[in-house]
């Protein structure tokens, strides 16, 4: 079990890591193909967007064909779409690999929490891995910044997609080791609502920039998704009966609000690190280790502790609440601005936030699902999350002012003020939200839990 869960936390560490780590090189991409705003923000949205919005199909996928063919099929297409995005000489072309990234990773990431919940059974092994694959998947997204600010600094943008390439090939020579796919079940793969669910939200992502036809016509693709889901797919990606459930249609929606908040925080923290405050890429890189660090530490040792001594609940509206409060901190953030008021201070509150947060929602969303519907609830927690920060990061670029790169300090510094603001009220209702779910605590673990041996922060030590 260790070589299994330490492998799909290195396919999901390779899918988070790229959805941040292009923030740090958004200068540099910038100024090599002459790249504005809107087209960076895309950069980003490109592979958000691709990857929540086909998602839904992906974790279907596993149902259907199998999680260890869907694995391998998801990583020959991310490292496939990551070559192609680092030789990429236009930024059309790099939009494209991006959502090429993102096709793959929605293959992908459903997969590799398939199988977790395959593997692992409810109770307290399961909230352990769980906490492991997501603490990997919050350190993913805070290390990103970190490995994209050394590569883009010592060697080229190009080199933050490539990387992808050789741990790609990696992985795939690893995903022998997991288990035997169980026999194939019957049913057709839901197309019509693959192509109007991520169709609907792309043009609703797009449609917040200022296009009101865009908008209309996203809410008309996801009111045909919705009738297709119903009336029509034999085998649909969101079983009806699986969204009839409380915490998982309730939890979604609080999962979607967070990812509009954690995810499109990096864009913003990076943009303001290099210019509002002058850091370049590799000291921007560095300024979000204690992220990485403190989200690890509460992820994996803290709130497993917890959930087994209070509700999910509670660790879901604390966690939401005092991040809310790190990112209130956040947007006073202004030019002269010293590491440790401006970036430290606030990293703490909402490293702290987001690891009481994310593990206890994760696992309200995906208790007591029926083994073969286990790829759709991956797949529905997966969308609910990255869809959130691709609308997120969309909205905020439209509801803020923020200006190229050539504005002044000041002025930068107050529209990325306001977004930290939008998203510390964005995370106040996820706190409000969570008060409504349903209570859930881990039980006291077993005898033969505490002897199991776990795939921690070291491989191979025994969790007591």
């Amino acid at each position: 079990m260790r070589i299994v869960l330490a492998l799909l936390c290195a396919a999901q560490f390779m899918v988070v890591l790229d959805v941040s780590v292009v923030n740090v090189a958004l200068p540099s991409i910038a100024q090599a193909l002459a790249v504005g705003p809107l087209g960076l923000a895309w950069v980003g949205n490109a592979y958000a967007l691709t990857f929540g919005g086909l998602l839904l199909l992906g974790g279907r996928l596993a149902d259907l064909y199998g999680h260890r063919r869907v694995f391998v099929t998801g990583l020959a297409v991310f490292s496939g779409a990551s070559l192609a995005g680092g030789l990429a000489d236009t930024a059309g072309l790099l939009i494209a690999a991006r959502a090429g990234q993102g096709a793959g990773a929605a293959i992908l990431a459903p997969a590799t929490l398939t199988v977790l919940t395959s593997v692992f059974p409810e109770g307290p092994r399961r909230t352990r891995a769980i906490a492991v694959w997501t603490a990997v998947s919050l350190a993913g997204g805070t290390a990103g910044n970190l490995i994209g600010g050394a590569l883009t600094q010592y060697l080229s943008w190009r080199s933050i997609l490539l990387v992808n390439v050789p741990i790609g090939l990696a992985c795939l020579v690893a995903a022998r080791r997991l288990p035997a796919d169980p026999g194939r079940r019957r049913g057709r793969l839901d197309v019509p609502g693959a192509l109007t669910a991520t169709g609907g939200l792309v043009a609703l992502a797009y449609g917040v920039s200022g296009s009101v036809v865009a908008v209309f016509g996203g809410c008309v693709l996801l009111g045909l998704f919705v009738l297709v889901e119903t009336r029509v797919a034999a085998v649909p990606l969101v079983p009806p009966a699986l969204v009839r459930a409380r915490a998982i249609w309730l939890g979604n929606v609080a999962m979607l609000l967070a990812g509009a908040c954690l995810n499109p925080m990096w864009y913003f923290l990076t943009l303001s690190l290099q210019n509002v405050l002058g850091y370049g890429p590799l000291l921007t890189g560095l300024a979000f280790l204690p992220h990485t660090l403190l989200t690890m530490l509460v992820g994996l040792r803290v709130t497993p502790w917890l959930m087994r001594r209070t509700g999910d609940r509670v660790l879901i509206v604390a966690g939401a609440l005092i991040g809310a409060a790190g990112f209130l901190w956040q947007s006073r953030l202004g030019p002269g601005g010293d590491y440790v008021t401006a970036v430290l201070g606030p990293a703490v509150l909402i490293s702290l936030g987001s690891g009481l947060l994310n593990t206890p929602l994760t696992v309200t969303v995906t208790s007591g699902v029926a083994s073969e519907d286990a790829g759709a609830a991956s797949g529905l927690m997966n969308t609910a999350k990255q869809i959130g920060g691709a609308l997120g990061l969309a909205t905020l670029v439209a509801l803020t002012s923020t200006q190229g790169a050539d504005a002044n300090p000041a002025d930068l510094a107050e529209g990325y003020g306001q977004a930290f603001v939008l998203i510390a009220a964005a995370l106040a209702a996820v706190a409000v939200l969570a008060l409504a779910l349903p209570h859930r605590r881990d039980p006291e673990p077993t005898p033969t839990d505490r002897n199991q041996t776990w795939a921690g922060s070291r491989l191979g030590r025994r969790w007591r």
